[in-house]
């Protein structure tokens, strides 16, 4: 190590030389990165080496390396990063698919028929003739031209045309490099195809995946990618958190011990617990997921009580200093002013908090960004929220039509329902619902307005949800993009704060933080393993996004078990007990 290298800078440089060789002598690899490593960095420095090592050559050839991102804003910082340099095409997943599949129009003819949902929306046009296969970010639709594919099917065709000899050999021509980032988040059907048509054989592009399986916190992702052809590099570098901080990752995750910048660097993390609390403990409901937790006022104030201890001691609690994550549904939740959505669900969190309900889906990811847009008169923008299947503006009618009706919406936003919006959008020549979106509402009117015994489940729902206040919708979004690790837009997960408070409790059917703990060192349950590494994923991802100081409560009750396994993270010295009465 050279004077002014740190412990970081050599792990990370040490993990870079083992990548550059792997590139250079066509070795496929999975680069595992933890919270803090410079994942991003690695990503673009791959890149980079790519470029001028073989930039020129892959120009001649037309090839370029196939860099494929979890999201838009991914692609661009990409894209910024390497001055959207021409032998690299940066794509999302969907967008890299059909760089290729756009290619096979016989093929898809053939397979598009075949596809959940196509087979009867094919029927009523007649078939699918020699119309072109086309996809845009939009919804799915049949003109006398073309049919546009959603999302789901350009993977799904994808996975099919992998098998098709001809497929394969020109995606391998056209991209011999091809770099997946965020890999442990990437679809595992397509993951599995990459793995049988070109990591068993020892054919195709050369792989190399970045990411790291600890911070698979979505439910589609695929998780660690192990195969034999495939060289595993750990960068053990934390070049976020301080010291204090990482050691708590390190005892936490032994198999990737990460170096840190500056190991003088001043910091903490503690744990502060309810245990002592001589409340009554709710014994839950449904599926049992409040077991264990505090009231929701004992929870509350609590909270209030360690947020106005750890202010005393130099926290600076504003938005620009600290986070706030809500790993506890209980705690806030009332406050936050959707309390009418999560019942709808019952103990089904997910259509709601993961935004899986295609209303909900519809207005928090396209038509809430779409009025932002439409505020900052960012037209373009706008269009591209709502989608390719909404006509453009072509004459001043348009452009008067479109802005009378979004200003009608944004007035409708604050005084009607959640039905009275999705209403006035189908009721207009202009604009138009998902597919969907559409259908569920077609299945809500065939039932009728009022229940009828038997009706499904998503029938009910769709019925109750109509009739929520649309401020509901507004707040429910706010609350998943903003104080969540949930959060699918703008969430925490490749976020960093100075200041990091993790309030633990129950409330997700799916989250049982205290349980985990208990499993740590035996194992989960069989049937567990899915539920323990989802819960052990998101305390990780929440734990390491500090920069200087960590603080968790805990309002569940810790078992001894728990309890010795945080008190051997944390520091007998860190673990708090509250006390009685907050």
């Amino acid at each position: 190590m050279t004077e002014q290298e740190s412990p970081a800078d050599t792990a990370g440089r040490i993990a870079l030389e083992h990548m550059f060789a792997c590139l250079d002598e066509g070795r496929s690899f999975r680069l595992e990165a933890g919270a803090g490593a410079g994942k991003t960095y690695s990503l673009e420095k791959a890149l980079c080496w790519l470029i001028d090592q073989r930039g020129t050559e892959l120009l001649r050839q037309r090839q370029q390396v196939g860099c494929i991102t979890y999201t838009n804003v991914a692609k661009d910082e990409i894209i910024s990063r390497i001055h959207a340099h021409p032998a690299v095409r940066p794509e999302t997943i969907h967008g890299f698919c059909w760089s290729v599949l756009q290619d096979f129009q016989t093929a898809l003819r053939e397979l598009v028929p075949n596809l959940p949902g196509w087979a009867d929306r094919l029927e009523k046009t007649g078939g699918i003739g020699a119309r072109r296969i086309h996809y845009e970010l939009g919804y799915a639709g049949v003109t006398d031209e073309q049919v546009t594919l959603r999302h789901e099917d350009v993977l799904m065709l994808m996975i099919q045309a992998l098998s098709l000899p001809k497929f394969r050999r020109v995606l391998a021509a056209r991209y011999p490099v091809l770099l997946i980032d965020e890999y442990q988040d990437t679809d595992a059907a397509f993951v599995d195809a990459l793995k049988m048509w070109f990591l068993d054989p020892g054919e195709g592009p050369l792989i190399g995946l970045f990411g790291d399986h600890w911070q698979k916190i979505y439910g589609q992702g695929c998780g660690l990618v192990e195969h034999a052809a495939l060289e595993i590099i750990d960068k053990n570098a934390n070049f976020r958190s301080v010291d204090a901080i990482v050691q708590v990752l390190n005892r936490m995750r032994p198999a990737l011990p990460q170096m840190v910048s500056d190991p003088e660097a001043p910091g903490e993390a503690r744990v502060f617990h309810t245990n002592n609390w001589t409340g009554v403990r709710r014994t839950g409901h449904g599926g049992g997921h409040w077991t264990g937790d505090t009231t929701p006022e004992a929870a509350r104030a609590y909270f209030q009580y360690v947020k106005a201890r750890l202010t005393d001691e130099g926290w600076d609690f504003s938005v620009e200093k600290t986070k706030i994550l809500m790993l506890s549904h209980s705690v806030l939740a009332r406050e936050q002013g959707y309390a009418s959505i999560p019942p709808i669900y019952g103990q089904y969190n997910d259509p709601w908090l993961k935004r899986e309900d295609p209303h909900i889906k519809f207005l928090s990811d396209h038509l809430e960004p779409a009025f932002a847009a439409f505020e900052a008169q960012c037209y373009g923008e706008m269009f591209e929220c709502f989608g390719a299947s909404m006509p453009r503006i072509r004459r001043h009618q348009d452009k008067v039509a479109w802005s009378e009706t979004m200003n009608e919406l944004i007035a409708l936003r604050q005084t009607g329902s959640i039905g009275d919006m999705i209403d006035f959008i189908a009721a207009q020549p202009h604009m138009s619902l998902p597919a969907a979106v559409e259908e569920r509402e077609e299945k809500l009117a065939e039932v009728g307005a009022e229940p009828v015994e038997g009706e499904s489940r998503r029938v009910t729902q769709l019925r109750k949800l109509r009739a929520v206040p649309y401020t509901e919708l507004i707040a429910l979004d706010r609350f998943i993009d903003g104080h969540t690790p949930f959060a699918t837009k703008h969430g925490v997960k490749g976020a960093e704060f100075e200041n990091v408070l993790v309030i633990i409790g129950r409330g997700w059917n799916k989250y049982n933080f205290a349980q985990t703990l208990e499993w740590i060192d035996v194992g989960p349950p069989a049937n567990k393993q899915e539920f323990f590494e989802n819960n052990r994923n998101l305390f990780y991802v929440a734990c390491s996004r500090p920069k200087v100081r960590l603080a968790l409560l805990f309002t569940q009750i810790l078992s001894a078990n728990a309890m010795g396994k945080i008190t051997q993270w944390f520091g007998t010295d860190n673990v708090i007990a509250l006390p009685a009465e907050p």
